[in-house]
């Protein structure tokens, strides 16, 4: 599997339930990445979508324990035993917060969007460049986008 994620200079990732920023090329990024394959989130992250709709053109696996939740185009998977037995290799998973910190550990590459800012956050991203288990294979070149300074980098499990 993979996971994808955008990160501030702290690995936060979100605050009351929205990502922090939104970046136009990096939204681009994660649909041409993410296109025709499956993606693993949380409700509450498919909340933030437009309309609170699954993404299109793409197999949307859900992990929800709301009872009765079962939104149309999505596949809803009470627990992670279940969507696992279903996942299929090359899965993103997507967010949010838990179900990155339930599933990073069976990703084998991380697509990392590093903003170079500091937000005010309530949720964070396990911080790669300390975890021993991960090293940077890739990085881009530094992108600016409305006066925010950005690059991508691709981690790959050791």
């Amino acid at each position: 599997m993979n996971v994808i994620v955008a990160v501030d200079e702290n690995w936060a990732i979100g605050r009351d339930g929205e990502q922090l920023l939104y970046l136009s090329a990096d939204l681009k990024r994660f649909k041409a990445l993410t296109m025709g394959h499956a993606v693993i989130l949380g409700r509450k992250t498919m909340a933030t979508f437009p309309g609170g709709r699954p993404l299109k053109g793409r197999r949307n696996l859900v992990l929800s324990r709301t009872e009765g939740f079962a939104p149309e185009g999505a596949e809803v998977y009470r627990d992670l035993d279940s969507l696992l037995a279903e996942a299929p290799e090359d899965a993103f998973v997507v967010g949010g917060a838990s179900v990155y910190r339930a599933l990073l550990d069976r990703c084998e590459t991380a697509y990392v969007t590093r903003i170079q800012a500091s937000f005010p956050a309530d949720c964070w991203f396990p911080d790669l460049d300390r975890d021993p288990a991960w090293e940077a294979a890739e990085e881009s070149e530094l992108l600016e986008e409305k006066g925010v300074k950005f690059r991508y980098v691709t981690y790959h499990k050791k």
